[in-house]
């Protein structure tokens, strides 16, 4: 079944009663009754299907877990208040009964950075990050340090390095090491790690999939070897998407890879189009058939499908000039952000990578002129004509 039809109608129009509603309905309730006390020991001892408390399961989120699931090829998914909440979760889970030892990619977001350092590396796990895309340096970490999980994005941000997962899959499957993934740049339209042989895809549902700027939430999506460990931490540690936001989220997936299609198309013109310009001095974008890892893209990624985000660096340009840059957009949002309806410019130095030290940020290739741009569904005239008139300012 194609990835356009799944997502219309994965998860919902489940019969409460005699009825069927047309969507799943927001489920506010903390707690379920029954007609005997047995009926609730059962579920309770998962002997039968049914609700008990909201930190166990909702109904609401377990529609949209359903969706996420079947839209990635997994096991199960759990619905989460937030994507670094789902990392953190995916992270612990991994660990439980695995070594205490994490192999990363140098090159992410910098909130996952500071995640691995400024949490995990406190609480005794040992850190180790490795270049994703050199893969006898990644099998060398793997077995040098033992290591329990692997953390990696499918698209890093913001330079766009893409790591061959399928390959690192197989060399983790080896140590009994498992792959979590970051495929929120990616969504499932492009990629589904869990084919590929992740143990966990994790999204900041945030973005692409709720799509429109108004939900706060995460998604990870299990293979059959750690779903159940991961609901049961769940129970415990509720980490959990408040029932809204999983409508929310719902109903902006129906219509997600409509909009990242289109996301798809507009990226490929302005990346095309900011290589041409004058004031640009380099681009970063997976469509590119000069990237660096173009053998691994054409693997991974489907035809004409590079994903929305397009770095690039302008020329001769200090803070102030981006600034100057951003301030001079009229159209793009400027926001701490990405996978909007809406196109968005973000400046990594000020925002996502600012907790970095300097040298850290131009060893993965951030310079203090680069522009990460996240572009939306608009009229792909009107999204460039914005951006050249800015770079003109």
């Amino acid at each position: 079944m194609s990835q356009f039809t799944k997502a219309v109608h994965a998860g919902d129009r489940k019969k409460p009663g005699p009825h069927v509603p047309s969507t799943t309905p927001i489920y506010t309730a903390t707690s379920y009754f029954y007609d005997s006390v047995e009926t609730l020991d059962k579920i309770f001892a998962h002997e039968m299907e049914g609700q008990s408390y909201a930190r166990y399961e909702n109904p609401t989120n377990a529609a949209l877990e359903e969706l996420a699931a079947t839209l990635e090829n997994g096991a199960g998914a759990l619905a989460c208040s937030s994507g670094m909440a789902a990392l953190q979760a995916a992270i612990t889970v991994a660990l439980l009964d695995r070594p205490k030892s994490i192999v990363a990619a140098s090159d992410m977001y910098g909130a996952t950075l500071n995640l691995l350092t400024k949490i995990f590396d406190p609480m005794g796990v040992a850190i180790r990050f490795v270049n994703i895309c050199d893969l006898a340096a990644i099998e060398k970490a793997i077995v040098d340090s033992k290591a329990g999980a692997l953390v990696m994005e499918t698209v890093s941000n913001p330079v766009l390095r893409v790591g061959a997962i399928d390959k690192i899959s197989e060399i983790a499957r080896n140590t009994n090491t498992a792959v979590i993934v970051d495929n929120t740049f990616s969504s499932p339209l492009l990629v589904r790690p869990i084919e590929l042989g992740a143990s966990f895809s994790v999204h900041s549902a945030t973005k692409y999939l709720a799509g429109h700027g108004d939900v706060l939430g995460g998604l990870i999506i299990a293979d059959e070897d750690h779903i159940e460990p991961l609901r049961a931490y769940s129970r415990i540690a509720g980490p959990l998407m408040g029932p809204f936001e999983a409508y929310l989220t719902m109903r902006g997936i129906k219509t997600f890879p409509l909009r990242m299609e289109r996301q798809c198309q507009n990226a490929t013109r302005v990346a095309c189009w900011l290589a041409t310009h004058p004031r640009v001095d380099k681009v970063f974008f997976t469509g590119d058939p000069r990237h660096p890892d173009a053998e691994v893209i054409a693997r991974l990624f489907p035809k004409n499908l590079h994903g929305a985000i397009v770095s690039f660096e302008i020329k001769d340009a200090q803070k102030q000039d981006v600034f100057r840059f951003m301030d001079s957009l009229k159209m793009l949002v400027c926001g701490t952000s990405l996978g909007d309806v809406h196109s968005m410019a973000l400046y990594p130095l000020i925002s996502s990578h600012r907790d970095l030290p300097p040298k850290q940020r131009a060893r993965m290739g951030i310079q203090d002129n680069l522009v990460r741009l996240s572009i939306g569904i608009e009229a792909i005239d009107d999204i460039i004509a914005d951006i050249d008139q800015a770079l003109n300012a």
